[in-house]
């Protein structure tokens, strides 16, 4: 059985974009992290249909658009909820932990 990985402190929860979506580093990767109103969630920042940044993208609510091509997804689950986008992008569990947003990769 394979353990799991370690949650990582990435960002301080009053860093948030309030209701939007925040950039972080962590590592060699670039990581999404959405402020949606059922909690906060995580992804790898690149889409992957077009690899554009979906930071750049338009957010509403738990959907994030791709900025190059308009293909979206329900950050949520990660799976695509509008054409180009067909494959679910990847998500990372996401909480908050004594003020800080962790994030297990």
């Amino acid at each position: 059985m394979a353990t799991k990985k370690p949650w990582r402190d990435v960002i301080e929860v009053t860093r948030l974009e309030k209701n939007w979506v925040t950039r972080v580093e962590v590592g060699s990767r670039i990581i999404a992290l959405y402020d949606t109103p059922s909690g906060i969630y995580a992804s790898l920042a690149l889409c992957n249909h077009g690899g554009a940044d979906l930071c750049d993208g338009y957010f509403d609510g738990h959907v994030i658009e791709c900025p190059l091509h308009q293909g979206a997804f329900d950050v949520r689950d990660g799976r695509p909820v509008s054409a180009p986008a067909t494959r679910a992008m990847r998500m990372f569990e996401a909480r908050v932990e004594n003020g800080m947003v962790q994030v297990r990769m």
